[in-house]
């Protein structure tokens, strides 16, 4: 077994393991492990309903008697279950410098777009402690809030990207605003490889495509490791971020320079039960057949792949995958407002 894969990981590599979503018991186990920082997202407090339900119901039962307004109520039991993973990490942000131990929070996916809300969620979850990092999609709205957290000096993970175009494109805003402003907090450009996996999955199932798993399975790295490559020859101050991992390959398959990866518990423990070695493999080529049948055989591989894919960030936001990934989001926000709701109305009876 690779039980100590995650410290051989730190200890050989530049490469560093988030954890994401995690319950009590996984914050102590990833820290235990070496995770350097932790991502969230707005399913995360419906999947502590089914990880730690005894902890969320408390403080969801304690906040709907506080805060009347069911909407501003699940803001707040995001705060409060976020925080209490920025106070496990804060040691490992102090004895960073500042440079790790970060918590990511995402605002409701119903704002994806609203960019002064989602600024000003920004402003105020920073006060939350010295470890925040805003999470914000790289879509039109999104975009623009985050040229405005460079100039606050917020740490910023952008996400929900799927494509080369979306990932240029946040580069060089946070260039351009970290210029004006002189400011250069940590970024984090997030490309989501499992969803992208999943969601071409989707697209051959329905449409009857024929392809083997084995070529299908590599769209996402494939995606990933091209994304690197644009990002440093770029020269921008930026990690790359892998998320959206669906298989143990999306961490494995980024390993060996300076990206950052995070994965559900589920998935790290997977790894660890495995006979995985750490081996470098963010500079893997994908073989020419492999991309060839790809770009064949799905518009969506070659909007992703190609430079100039994606047109306009108006175009983001209606992109298959970002709808796919954000219609996780909505779910998990609807069932935290469900659960609220039903358990307010149970107390008042």
């Amino acid at each position: 077994m690779a039980e100590d894969y995650f410290r051989n990981l730190k200890e050989t590599t530049e490469t560093r393991f988030w954890i994401n979503n995690p319950s009590a018991r996984e914050i102590d186990l990833a820290l235990a492990q070496g995770a350097v920082s932790c991502t969230t997202n707005p399913a995360y407090c419906s999947k502590l309903l089914q990880s730690d339900p005894e902890y969320i119901q408390t403080v969801i039962d304690r906040v709907v008697l506080e805060e009347p307004d069911i909407e501003k109520a699940a803001v707040r039991v995001y705060q409060e279950a976020a925080s209490r993973i920025m106070r496990a990490f804060e040691p490992v942000y102090r004895k960073s410098g500042g440079t790790a131990g970060f918590v990511t929070i995402q605002d409701d996916p119903r704002c994806d777009e609203d960019t002064a809300r989602t600024v000003a969620v920004s402003m105020e979850n920073r006060t939350l402690g010295p470890n925040y990092m805003t999470k914000i999609p790289v879509i039109k709205g999104g975009i623009e809030a985050i040229a405005a957290c460079v100039e606050e000096d917020i740490p910023i993970c952008a996400t929900e990207i799927f494509s080369i175009s979306q990932a240029v494109r946040i580069a060089e805003v946070y260039t351009a605003a970290s210029r004006a402003s002189g400011n250069k907090p940590p970024f984090y450009v997030t490309h989501i490889s499992g969803i992208f996996d999943e969601y071409l999955g989707k697209i051959a199932a329905r449409e009857g495509i024929d392809i083997d798993s084995a070529v299908l399975r590599q769209a996402g790295l494939a995606v990933a490791r091209k994304e690197y490559r644009v990002l440093k020859t770029m020269g921008v101050p930026a990690h790359l971020m892998g998320g959206g991992a669906r298989d143990t390959h999306h961490f494995t398959g980024l390993v060996g320079g300076d990206a950052h990866i995070t994965v559900n518990w589920s998935t790290a423990r997977e790894i660890m039960d495995s006979d995985e070695a750490v081996s470098p493999t963010i500079d893997a080529t994908t073989p020419q057949p492999v991309l060839d049948e790809l770009r064949e055989k799905f518009v969506d591989f070659r909007r992703a792949w190609d430079d100039d894919g994606l047109d306009s960030d108006a175009e983001f936001n209606g992109y298959g995958p970002v709808q796919l990934f954000r219609n996780a989001f909505l779910k998990g926000w609807y069932l935290l407002l469900a659960e609220m709701a039903s358990r307010k109305a149970a107390k008042a009876l």
